[in-house]
């Protein structure tokens, strides 16, 4: 059901903990639906120089999460924008269907917070 990509990283999750000086904190999700996450962003000249989560939610939940986390660490904000949920599906070796929410959830925290970042420092539409 689940590829060994999920399953490492379920088992191995990355990048877990918080950042006291993040430039960005932000919560996506429901805990009433059973997936939460808290997404921590350190952005330095346009790249996200470290990022942190803490996730509640299902093995492919975690997954997704640690997959996005490596996908963003070190890249441009413009690059982390292009990436997809299906982009964070392929790097995990795929997802089962009813589990694309998964990737959805950690695109979405990603997206969210680079814009959320644009909007506070004044970057957005330059």
């Amino acid at each position: 059901m689940y590829s060994d990509m999920v399953k490492e990283h379920f088992r191995n999750p990355r990048n877990v903990g918080e950042i006291d000086d993040a430039d960005v904190i932000l919560q996506v999700g429901e805990p009433s639906c059973g997936d939460v996450l808290l997404l921590f962003l350190k952005i330095d000249r346009g790249i996200i120089t470290n990022v942190k989560y803490r996730i509640f939610g299902c093995g492919a939940a975690i997954a997704t999460s640690s997959i996005a986390s490596e996908l963003a660490l070190g890249k441009p904000l413009d690059e982390v924008l292009k990436l997809t949920d299906q982009d964070i599906a392929d790097a995990l070796g795929g997802l089962p269907e009813d589990k694309m929410h998964c990737s959805v959830l950690a695109v979405t925290a990603l997206h969210t917070g680079i814009m959320r970042y644009l909007a506070a420092t004044g970057e957005i539409g330059q």
